[in-house]
């Protein structure tokens, strides 16, 4: 179902990419449904699967939408890419709205908006991720509304909202500062004047991929690397040899059981043959290391 009402809202949501002051303008002058006709046409979508009741459904609640996507402009995203994440989250609430349950669209599909949303800041708010635990996401998105200045939270500030969060006062310190992080380009922008090129990583970190010296020792390491295995497979009998060389080293490798067909023996056996072997190969190597 999601796909189809996606496609047949296509018309309606086209003037989100042209203009987002006309999809306003649109969405405010679209008629809200009373509860007895929102009730109707949930029961013929729930009932029936009727994708026009669905379409009227979420078309109605993209005022909705508006709202609380406005309250989300604090994070620096544009606006119109999270009223289309909220559009979805209204999708999926129509989808899985009971009518039966007793109440509102709108009281049911809030969740399902907000989640669309907060999905989509914690994916596009940083290029490194800040939020990796779920006190880490609730400390994001509540501790924006909690400071009452734009300095540094003070120790009893950071021991209330830690309180009221039910998380730990390290985990405010923490989300505090990732919050004040910026992202920083790697190279100078374009725009940038020449005092401030001497600031972008791209002026003062060290490429050491080409490194003369870099390449030679990482060379010599694996020549010598190279020359241990070969020493240490010399030490064993020319049948486990033979099972390395063919189950490692191949290009086309064997199996266990193409080796116990050669070999006449069972597939366990050769598996026995292959993991002693090993054993000495690391014991061997450590050694001579």
């Amino acid at each position: 179902m999601s796909n189809a009402l996606a496609s047949s809202l296509n018309t309606q949501l086209k003037f989100l990419e042209q203009s987002e002051e006309s999809y306003i303008r649109a969405v405010k002058a679209i008629p809200v449904l009373s509860a007895d006709e929102e009730h109707k046409l949930a029961e013929r979508l729930y009932n029936e699967g009727d994708l026009d009741a669905a379409r009227k459904l979420v078309v109605s609640h993209l005022r909705f939408v508006l709202y609380i996507a406005h309250s989300y402009r604090g994070y620096g995203l544009p606006e119109a890419d999270l009223i289309q994440e909220g559009n979805i989250g209204l999708m999926k609430a129509v989808k899985r709205f009971n009518p039966n349950v007793g109440v509102r669209l709108v009281s049911f599909a809030v969740h399902w908006i907000r989640a669309e949303i907060h999905e989509f800041i914690l994916r596009n708010w940083r290029i490194v991720k800040v939020v990796t635990t779920k006190a880490q996401r609730k400390l994001f998105f509540n501790l924006r509304s909690r400071k009452k200045r734009l300095g540094w939270l003070s120790l009893a500030e950071i021991e209330k909202i830690a309180k009221d969060l039910g998380v730990n006062c390290k985990d405010v310190l923490e989300m505090e500062k990732r919050m004040s992080m910026q992202d920083v380009a790697f190279d100078t922008p374009v725009d940038s004047d020449e005092e401030n090129e001497v600031f972008a990583p791209a002026a003062y970190l060290e490429d050491r991929r080409y490194d003369p010296a870099a390449q030679v020792e990482q060379e010599e390491w694996d020549e010598y690397g190279q020359n241990q295995l070969r020493h240490a497979i010399s030490k064993l009998d020319a049948r486990s040899q033979d099972i390395l060389q063919k189950r490692w080293l191949s290009e086309e490798k064997a199996t266990l059981q193409q080796l116990a067909k050669h070999y006449k023996v069972s597939a366990e056996r050769i598996r026995q043959i292959e993991s002693n072997a090993m054993k000495k190969l690391r014991k061997y190597i450590n050694w001579a290391a």
